[in-house]
């Protein structure tokens, strides 16, 4: 009896003596989630230049304007380009993986067909962006066709 419990002793003290190591890669950067809420996925891009990747979100309206090809977004339309820094995928080689979240640009029209422009970035509080530039960038996207 005695043994069975010192080997029960001595297994307790060895499992727990082992610490796990801390392999995080992460450099201290966390990582953000986009929750588009009612909006669906439209489109995306990619800048290997600047390292971002984007994705665009938009109600009913916004991919009736962009299937359209309009040069305005419709009355009614929302969408947004959310932007990240991409990192490569450390379990897949040349896989890349959104990192940091950028930019947050929103382009907004009412029912009197009033076009608002927001971005939401540290990067626009020192440079401003060109509204009318910006808009015509998120009307240059067409939807990808899904099967």
């Amino acid at each position: 009896m005695k043994n069975t419990i010192l080997i029960l002793l001595v297994s307790l003290i060895a499992l727990t003596a082992c610490s796990k190591e801390n392999n995080d890669t992460d450099n201290g950067l966390k990582r953000v989630v986009f929750d588009p809420g009612q909006l669906k996925f439209i489109s995306n891009s990619l800048n290997p230049k600047k390292e971002t990747m984007s994705a665009l979100y938009g109600n009913e309206k916004a991919l009736e304007s962009l299937s359209k090809e309009n040069q305005t977004p419709e009355a009614g339309t929302i969408m947004k380009l959310v932007t990240w820094k991409y990192h490569e995928n450390p379990q897949y080689i040349g896989g890349t993986i959104t990192g940091e979240l950028l930019s947050i640009e929103t382009v907004q029209s009412d029912n009197a067909g009033n076009i608002s422009y927001d971005v939401k970035s540290d990067l626009a509080k020192t440079t401003s962006p060109n509204k009318e530039e910006r808009i015509q960038y998120f009307m240059s996207y067409r939807p990808v066709s899904r099967p």
